[in-house]
């Protein structure tokens, strides 16, 4: 019996990179869900990631103040 194997190439899924001046293992985290989701509010930042909005609000100031997100209203997105 043969076997037909697809020789079409498949698009490869790109894995979001962190930069490498994030240490804290919770500011990688929210980079990356930010990196993955796009545009996302605290709260639902604080509901996907398990996380208290105080510990938030540090983590999001921190990534704004080495420019690695920005704020739009009440979103917060990766910045390109």
């Amino acid at each position: 019996m043969q076997h037909a194997f697809n020789t079409e190439s498949t698009p490869s899924l790109e894995t979001p990179s962190v930069p490498s001046e994030l240490t804290s293992p919770r500011a990688k985290l929210v980079y990356l869900f930010l990196s993955a989701n796009g545009e996302t509010t605290l709260s639902e930042l604080q509901s996907a990631l398990d996380m208290q909005k105080l510990s938030l609000y540090s983590i999001l100031s921190t990534l704004r103040e080495r420019e690695l997100i920005n704020q739009q209203a009440e979103r917060y997105v990766v910045d390109n």
